[in-house]
């Protein structure tokens, strides 16, 4: 997957605000409206942009809880792991999973109505999953910073 300085740029614009005209986006970079539509494209296609989505305030829509939970599983074993990361795509209540390096093996934010949902929530995800030695809830007392932003680096060079 390669991309140039104008892709670059076209990336650190989108991350920002995913809702600009192409036309718009031609002003900043440079380029015609249909330049940018095209560049788009390739980008979506090419898998570096995964996603547009946009970043809904979890206390607005009525899930005000927030955590981070660290999950230990008994074994690592790659039919367990692959298991339980099917399990976390199929939760609405899990927000974002990560399988990780360290004292736990996947980290998982999670977002609920009240404590008494999350507490359902762990008896149906967590407690009948034998797999599960042990996890750990942190709960959030503030989001600082909600992005999916990555820094983007242009080429050295274009080809």
């Amino acid at each position: 997957m390669r991309y140039d300085r104008i892709d670059a740029r076209i990336l650190e614009i989108v991350q920002k605000n995913n809702r600009l005209t192409s036309e718009e986006i031609g002003e900043l970079t440079g380029l015609s409206a249909t330049a940018c539509q095209r560049r788009l494209k390739r980008l979506r296609s090419d898998g570096i942009i995964e996603a547009d989505v946009s970043i809904v305030s979890p206390k607005a829509v009525g899930n005000p809880i927030q955590m981070l939970v660290l999950v230990t599983l008994e074994r690592e074993r790659s039919d367990i792991v692959d298991k339980f990361k099917k399990a976390i795509k199929s939760s609405a209540e899990v927000v974002n999973g990560f399988f990780v390096t360290g004292d736990a093996d996947f980290v998982l934010y999670i977002t609920s109505r009240s404590m008494e949902d999350y507490e359902q929530f762990t008896r149906r995800f967590f407690h009948v999953n034998p797999e599960i030695k042990t996890y750990k809830t942190m709960v959030i007392l503030d989001r600082v910073k909600a992005s999916f932003a990555i820094p983007i680096e242009p080429p050295a060079e274009d080809d």
